[in-house]
């Protein structure tokens, strides 16, 4: 079954390939097993608030965390902190460890790190748990309207 994300990228003609597996809260190194592809490739999508642009969609690759400082400073907010995983699906109405910057409920800005760009795709959540979409860093960065900065630290 679709996603809202997949739906939305048949949409814009955007070629991608949507890979299931057993759903269950895992992190990054676990998709990376699930799924064998690279560590890097797995992009994490996070839910953030800044404190004058409220909340934002921050891409990072999987084995990089997300630097909330460059964030704040890539959007012009002073401070930046993660939403509370029980607020993500009522933000973006996708569940927190499914979430994706596509099909969100509302339109917020993202912001992708440099480091996704470059690879020949990227893995990025579908809308759901226990399913990845694998599609070009471009054409993710294009669709989401992503601004492209140096976010990610090790």
């Amino acid at each position: 079954m679709k996603t809202r994300a997949a739906i939305e990228l048949d949409k814009l003609g955007v070629e991608y390939e949507l890979k299931e597996f057993e759903p269950q809260e895992i992190g990054t190194q676990e998709v990376v097993d699930m799924l064998g592809v690279p560590h890097e490739q797995v992009v994490k999508t996070l839910v953030t608030n800044g404190d004058s642009s409220g909340v934002m969609l921050a891409l990072v690759p999987g084995p990089k965390s997300l630097n909330l400082k460059a964030l704040a400073k890539a959007s012009g907010n002073k401070r930046c902190a993660m939403v509370a995983k029980v607020d993500v699906e009522k933000l973006t109405g996708y569940v927190c460890g499914g979430c994706t910057a596509l099909g969100t409920k509302k339109k917020f800005p993202v912001y992708m790190d440099s480091g996704c760009l470059g690879l020949p795709y990227i893995s990025v959540s579908a809308g759901k748990r226990g399913a990845q979409l694998f599609v070009k860093p471009e054409d993710w960065a294009r669709v989401t309207d992503a601004m492209i900065v140096d976010i990610a630290k090790s």
